[in-house]
């Protein structure tokens, strides 16, 4: 990002006031920017350090003129600045201090965790959603190893993402700090947010900030998307898999005025043709169409301190799945042909402003304001499954010192609604939820070894009560290329039970809650907390660099709602009565070889253990070991990018055909991608999803009888397509 991104001072937004300097900080040479360096005036307290890609933004100084620039292993510099500028400077590096010209260059990573983040954040940027396919969000964690990418049923193609060994649903998914996939989008909303859109990603391990609500549990991905002043004029992508997906992307953005810009984006895709790979009748993929439409506005004012964006979005997605015979005009609701349809409407709008005391550059106010209206009709063969869901959210936040900027803090009321109404086969039922909070976080930053950031906020939900949610974060640096961070934090939510788990209407199992005639089937809210430790380890073996980074965390449920899939012919969903907790492990390394090469490696282990009614148990359909691997080559006209997943064996509960479970074997997966840059505007590229084309054998049990209790859609632990080719070209002005 250019000017916009450092006047934005808090989690969602905060201009950068009056006469701002602008600039980006290079090592050693224009195409090697340097994120972390630092930027302050002499003989002052006011400084600010760069952002991932070296850009910055700092108020001018009537009291100070020199500007230093400063980076571990590089020479520092003074700048004489005399008014609001733009600055490009590159820092020579101490190794080539007495050369005559520059001869080390190297490019900035598209993935990279942060060494000065108190939190564990991994930062992803918009280069490495080009290294795949990357469709929307849910196919945007394929070439890193902080997010495993499962398989949800065997009909409808929908991935779901995890973090830690437990389900999206205990992740807290948000846009420009903006909560999104929540409720009835639980399911289906990673899709509903193309790849194209997005600048970046923030992927952070954790219980996170109060700031952000009490409802994570074990991380935060926050999703930034393009921004109407930054943005390309024009843009255009065309997808195409040999397997029959279509997909358009069109971006456009005018500027309205000297401090108005407006974008917007259109999104489309379909998939019309017809597949069944292993003979068992029904589809691999659904058809489909979706239209989805967001349009932008931004408002900037930067000599009194304002900024502003407005959004409006409009989506409508179609599905149509089940046996290859099926027609809904023929067969809906009828017991000759199975299927299954799924229509979704979704409009949501969103308002931000940020403030920057002119005399105070530290010190700023901010709203946040969102809406949503969400509508699901579906059914699936002769179970119907609608669902209606409208949010609002609300947040006002205040940031400042407290005596100088050493010690910070935020602060802030949070108001969110939620409505649900449902109808579960001929059920009929209706929630809602509504609570207001105030938090308070505060952080301190040594500027040299230790790091911390304490939160506490007070929150009354009118079906759970009144409750506090602390959450801390530690980081102490060793040196500066080597630090330790530890977190500890809780967080609750009330769950949308049959909205996460709509899988489950793909089968025959009979549905079985308390018969407690309460607020949410009688079940209680979740509660966990989570303790987390992780470290982060720069070196260099020759002229090459290397980070090395293992964490370790455990989350540990005071309640949870339990979905039990161990009696055959059943589902049930019940309070938990004993323990549930999900240890996980990871250990990563990553470097560049030959300056051209970037190669990433990662090993995972998880231990989810939950206390079902029939006794402790591995969680099902969760893999104990996962391997990584990524190999990213990019040069002048080429980039090439390959990469492996490994996944370990599985838990498989009882079905008709092993009353006793059984256990899955293990299985790779090669992606691979070849992009051709003839011109610095125009790519085409080519690649192979599971290019090795693993395919799970009996993805659906009962194929054959699927209007019996025997049925089953919902025990995917592989692939069920196989593999799949495409090919695409981008072009922008």
């Amino acid at each position: 990002m250019n000017k916009l991104f450092y006047i934005i001072l808090f989690c969602f937004g905060f201009v950068n006031a009056q006469d701002p300097v602008y600039g980006t900080v290079y090592g050693d040479s224009p195409d090697n920017p340097l994120p972390g360096a630092n930027v302050y005036w002499l003989l002052t307290d006011k400084g600010t350090v760069t952002d991932i890609n070296g850009k910055f933004s700092i108020l001018s100084n009537p009291d100070s003129t020199k500007l230093i620039i400063s980076y571990v292993g590089y020479i520092s510099d003074t700048l004489t600045v005399r008014d609001a500028q733009r600055i490009i400077h590159v820092l020579q590096s101490k190794e080539n201090e007495d050369l005559d010209e520059v001869v080390v260059s190297q490019r900035k990573k598209s993935s990279q965790l942060s060494f000065l983040s108190t939190q564990n954040v991994l930062n992803v940027s918009s280069e490495e959603l080009l290294k795949a396919a990357c469709c929307n969000l849910s196919e945007s964690f394929e070439t890193n190893p902080a997010i495993d990418v499962n398989f949800d049923n065997a009909l409808t193609g929908v991935k779901q993402v995890q973090m830690m060994g437990l389900p999206s649903p205990y992740l807290l998914f948000t846009e420009e700090n903006i909560p999104i996939i929540r409720g009835a989008s639980q399911v289906y909303g990673l899709s509903f947010t193309p790849g194209t859109w997005i600048e970046s990603l923030q992927i952070t391990k954790g219980a996170g900030s109060v700031i952000n609500g009490y409802e994570s549990m074990t991380g935060q991905i926050n999703a930034e998307l393009k921004k109407p002043l930054t943005s390309e004029r024009m843009f255009l992508n065309l997808f195409r898999s040999l397997e029959g997906r279509n997909e358009l992307n069109f971006h456009a953005k005018s500027t309205l005025s000297s401090k108005l810009s407006a974008n917007v984006f259109i999104h489309y895709n379909e998939g019309s043709e017809k597949f069944d790979k292993n003979n068992d009748g029904f589809l691999d993929m659904p058809l489909s169409e979706q239209v989805n439409i967001l349009s932008r506005f931004q408002y900037l004012d930067s000599e009194n301190g304002w900024v502003s964006f407005f959004n409006f979005r409009f989506l409508q997605d179609d599905k149509i799945f089940g046996q290859a015979d099926f027609v809904p005009e023929s067969h809906k609701n009828k017991t000759s042909i199975w299927g299954s349809e799924i229509a979704t409407n979704r409009y949501e709008s969103s308002l931000k402003i940020g403030y920057v005391f002119p005399e105070l550059p530290y010190q700023s106010f901010g709203a946040q304001l969102a809406y949503s209206d969400h509508s699901q009709e579906s059914y699936f063969g002769l179970r119907t499954y609608d669902i209606r869901h409208k949010s609002g959210f609300a947040n006002l936040l205040f940031n400042s010192i407290l005596g100088n900027t050493l010690h910070k803090f935020k602060t802030g009321i949070q108001f969110a609604y939620d409505a649900y109404d449902e109808l579960i086969e001929t059920q009929t039922t209706n929630r809602i939820d509504r609570s207001i909070g105030a938090f308070f976080e505060y952080s301190y930053d040594s500027l040299e070894r230790l790091n911390m950031v304490l939160g506490l906020r007070f929150d009354h939900h009118n079906n759970i009560g009144s409750f506090l949610t602390p959450r801390a974060h530690f980081r102490y640096a060793f040196s500066e290329t080597s630090s330790l961070r530890f977190s500890v934090g809780s967080g609750r939510r009330v769950a949308a039970t049959f909205a996460e788990n709509q899988k489950l209407f793909g089968s025959g199992r009979t549905i079985q809650t308390p018969k407690i005639q309460s607020f949410d089937f009688g079940l209680a809210p979740e509660h966990a907390w989570n303790y987390g430790v992780s470290f982060l380890k720069g070196f260099q073996i020759g002229s090459v660099s290397f980070n090395v980074n293992a964490d370790l965390y455990r989350t540990e449920f005071v309640n949870q709602v339990v979905v039990d899939w161990e009696t055959i012919g059943q589902i049930s969903f019940y309070n938990l009565s004993g323990e549930s907790y999900a240890n996980s492990f990871q250990m990563g390394l990553d470097t560049r070889l030959f300056r051209i090469l970037d190669a990433r490696f990662a090993y995972k282990y998880y231990d989810v253990q939950l206390d079902y009614s029939s006794g402790r148990m591995q969680k099902p359909l969760q893999p104990k070991q996962r391997y990584f691997m990524n190999l990213g080559y990019i040069g002048t006209k080429w980039r090439m990018d390959a990469t492996y997943h490994h996944t370990g064996t599985q838990r498989i509960p009882p079905t008709v055909l092993s009353p006793n479970g059984f256990e899955s074997d293990a299985f790779g997966l090669v992606n691979a991608q070849l992009t051709y840059i003839p011109k610095t505007n125009f790519e085409i590229y080519m690649g192979a999803e599971n290019l090795n084309n693993e395919r799970q054998a009996r993805p659906i049990l009962s194929a054959d009888q699927p209007f019996s209790s025997s049925f089953d859609s919902s025990l995917v632990y592989a692939p069920v397509f196989g593999r799949m080719m495409y090919v695409g070209l981008r072009f922008n002005l």
